[in-house]
């Protein structure tokens, strides 16, 4: 079953001045639910604004979106973010942790803005922990990021995209920070997230090795699916 559907979607940012620049030019894809995907593309490509549209942080100028089954093309944007909050799990190359803050706060901050039900505090304390535990993290959880390693960083953004219990896990270039060992690991921890949770992982990336650890790559050129990418546009 498709979480996924695009058709022909566009996104077109209007400047000062008058000038349009045209990013994404009618793309046509889809992910299955507990699919693996790469959405590969060069600087520039589109790959990335795809992704923000995606994952509810932006909105499309034109086109379709289904999001499981449900047309989600011209949400408003507390409706985006009820979506992906309630849904959706976030991962970024820079981590975006707050750097006064410790990993289990960090890993608790977006239970903060779920508008939703709340579970009492201890519990959500517990399945921090927990998730931080599950990564390798048991005795760093009261350190900020600035005592964490680069790859211990990403663990803790980890952590934070799950603790909602998304259904779909975007990451945009989640190891362009990390060395090549690092990378390794978390590459494998996305596998291993899909294999045994479940979890639909969309990983944005412009680095052909990251795409071995997917089970199908899109690439995307010019705004639009290259043509015979797998779920997309034939």
């Amino acid at each position: 079953m498709s979480l996924i559907e695009v058709d022909n979607l566009t996104k077109t940012y209007h400047l000062p001045g008058g000038i349009d620049v045209p990013v994404l030019k009618g793309v046509s894809l889809s992910v299955e639910t507990g699919d693996l995907v790469a959405l590969m593309g060069a600087s520039g490509s589109g790959k990335s604004t795809l992704m923000n549209i995606l994952g509810f942080l932006d909105a499309p100028s034109g086109g379709t979106y289904r999001f499981d089954g449900r047309d989600v093309s011209r949400l408003s944007a507390d409706e985006r973010a009820d979506l992906r909050a309630a849904r959706i799990g976030w991962v970024f190359q820079s981590f975006n942790l707050l750097a006064r803050t410790s990993a289990l706060q960090n890993v608790l901050m977006p239970l903060e803005y779920h508008r939703g039900r709340r579970e009492p505090r201890a519990k959500e304390i517990e399945k921090a922990k927990g998730l931080l535990s599950m990564l390798g993290l048991d005795g760093r959880m009261d350190h900020t990021p600035a005592q964490l390693s680069g790859g211990q960083q990403q663990r803790v953004a980890i952590a934070r995209s799950l603790v909602n219990d998304p259904e779909i896990l975007f990451a945009d270039e989640p190891t362009g920070n990390l060395d090549s060992k690092t990378t390794v690991e978390i590459l494998e921890l996305f596998q291993r997230l899909n294999a045994e949770r479940g979890i639909t992982i969309v990983v944005v990336t412009h680095d052909a090795e990251v795409c071995d650890y997917a089970r199908r790559t899109i690439h995307v050129r010019d705004g639009v699916v290259v043509p015979g990418s797998p779920g997309g546009e034939k």
